[in-house]
Parts: C-alpha cells; sequence; structure tokens
C-alpha cells in the first residue's frame, strides 16, 4: 500500500476524531467520508458530509466555512498526534456522492414502477 494512501487513512480517522471534540457550530454532525493525500504528502482533499443526510446549499457553505476557519488548528494537533514531519495542507469538499446515489436510484424506482404498469 502506498503512503500516500496509508497517511490518508489514518488523516481520515484522526480528523474524524478531532471534529467530534470541536465546538463551532457549523461543523456539528460532520462526517469525514474519504481523504485523498498527494504523493508528496503537501495536500490532502478533505471530502466531509452532515451526518444527519442531505442538508441545503446555506448549510453546506457554512459547514465548508467552519471547517475552513478551522484548517489552521485541524492541521497543528494532526501534526502532533501522526507525528508527521510535512503535514498536508487540508482542503475542504463536500461529498455528493451518497446525495446523487439516492437521487439516482429514486429515479430508477420510478422507471421500473412506470413500466410495471405498462405490461398488465
Amino acid at each position: 500500500m502506498k503512503r500516500a494512501t496509508r497517511v490518508a487513512e489514518r488523516l481520515r480517522e484522526d480528523l474524524s476524531n478531532l471534529l467530534r471534540g470541536m465546538s463551532d457550530p457549523r461543523i456539528a454532525g460532520v462526517l469525514v467520508s474519504r481523504v485523498e493525500v498527494t504523493d508528496d504528502l503537501q495536500s490532502a482533499k478533505v471530502h466531509v458530509r452532515h451526518e444527519f443526510g442531505a442538508e441545503d446549499a446555506t448549510s453546506r457553505r457554512a459547514l465548508l466555512k467552519g471547517l475552513d476557519a478551522a484548517s489552521g488548528r485541524l492541521r497543528r494537533d494532526v501534526a502532533r498526534t501522526m507525528g508527521l514531519r510535512v503535514v498536508p495542507t487540508l482542503r475542504f469538499f463536500y461529498d455528493e456522492g451518497p446525495d446523487a446515489q439516492r437521487r439516482i436510484e429514486e429515479l430508477l424506482r420510478e422507471i421500473k414502477d412506470d413500466s410495471g404498469g405498462e405490461r398488465s
């Protein structure tokens, strides 16, 4: 397994734990779904989502803004817990994958229901 992959998984675990202890209401209920780290360990894309499912665009922006504001502290805390010489710069993105998957499943269900009625 590549070092960047190992660091990404450890970073995901550590960020999840650190975020639970933060008091900023904008980031309450945040889940770290995945982390992608560049091979040189300089940058990390942190994909997050709300614990309670789909939220509106305003709350997503607030979540990302809160995470950006906390990124310096998170990076410092990660450096302490992971013991890395170089700690990746954290960039946060909202993970819309599960929302898109849910919508596709709804559409497929509707198509199945519509085609089922025409066969009789």
